[in-house]
């Protein structure tokens, strides 16, 4: 015999209560609000990677989401991917942005292209297709943004040579999948990511055919010279160190060529020192002031206390009902001493 068990009338209720509890978790989990400017959110998508998985990990990705807006006669798609910090947007922006694209003012990393505008905002990248946003518009997007760090970019990007640098090759590489994807003739174990390296790359346009150049950052001058050892074993490996710098070109076409980009790379230290602010209170001059407006204050209460306190008794002396407050408590202790007029 089976027993068939009714469904409980509790777990709809439970199912209810469980969804209310979470409606604040996903609201906040959104990255687009429901209006911009003129603009209205149609719909909004999570943004996750559907392909190069490990590449996204290596940047630190942690949330994206795509939103279609619709307003003032036009229509546009917004997409915004979150990562642990500015160099993992910086990688997933090199990436994700448009061979075709060209520099924008919009901010320190941006690019437009002819489908719209790709930008770096602290750790996000946000990308706008079909729309171009000014100014003020990006300023709204900026302000609404959650989880912001606003930490500095990594300097190894600026030792990228300029000269003969083919627009838009530059990319940042934080682990080995980023590496075998954009310059797979170096082994990751020669890079020695486990020793907190990191790479820029780009591809330049010289004489003789176009060559990739891999620019390696180590904690350590020490250990950038263990490894350019490591990077002369490659077979064709052109390598030169400066300071914690490795760079490597790998069987250029022109050697000579090269050697003279080689020669550009060289490391310059960058010295931070923190040093303490001086701030309104550090001055003698608004110490004194702020001493008198103290002064000028407590003599304006006493005043007001005072008018307010003499008020009061007049009022009740004028009534008749201050004078019993204002009687002195006498003793009359001549009443009560013996009368002695050789001793008085």
């Amino acid at each position: 015999m089976r027993t068939v068990l009714a469904p409980s009338p509790l777990r709809p209720l439970a199912r209810s209560v469980a969804f209310a509890l979470l409606l604040p978790a996903l609201a906040a989990a959104a990255i687009w609000p429901g209006q911009l400017g003129a603009f209205h959110r149609v719909s909004a998508q999570p943004a996750a990677p559907s392909a190069d998985q490990a590449i996204w990990d290596e940047y630190g990705f942690r949330e994206g989401e795509a939103a279609q807006y619709e307003g003032d006669g036009r229509k546009f798609t917004a997409t915004a991917w979150r990562f642990q910090d500015p160099t993992g947007a910086l990688g997933a922006f090199e990436w994700l942005r448009p061979a075709d694209s060209k520099p924008s003012t919009l901010a320190k990393l941006a690019a437009d292209s002819l489908t719209g505008t790709i930008l770096v905002h602290g750790n996000y990248v946000l990308r706008f297709e079909d729309y171009r946003p000014a100014s003020p518009f990006l300023t709204t997007v900026i302000e609404g943004l959650k989880q912001v760090d606003n930490s500095t970019l990594p300097s190894l990007m600026n030792y990228l040579p300029s000269q003969d640098l083919i627009p838009n090759s530059e990319r940042y590489v934080e682990g080995p999948a980023a590496l075998q994807k954009f310059d797979p003739g170096i082994p990751p174990s020669t890079a020695a990511f486990h020793l907190s390296a990191e790479a820029q790359l780009g591809s330049f346009r010289v004489t003789g055919g176009d060559l990739k150049l891999a620019i390696f950052n180590y904690p350590t001058p020490q250990i950038a010279r263990q490894q350019t050892a490591q990077f002369q074993q490659i077979a064709g490996a052109m390598v030169k160190r400066s300071g914690p710098l490795v760079a490597v070109t790998l069987s250029p076409a022109n050697p000579d060529a090269a050697e003279r980009l080689l020669s550009l790379v060289r490391y310059q230290a960058d010295i931070t020192l923190d040093e303490r602010v001086n701030t309104r209170r550090d001055n003698i001059g608004n110490l004194v002031i702020n001493a008198f407006v103290l002064i000028g204050i407590l003599l304006c209460f006493s005043l007001v206390g005072g008018l307010a306190f003499g008020s009061v008794r007049a009022f009740l002396r004028r009534d008749g009902r201050g004078e019993a407050a204002d009687a002195m408590i006498v003793l009359h202790l001549q009443d009560r001493w013996p009368s002695d007029p050789q001793n008085p």
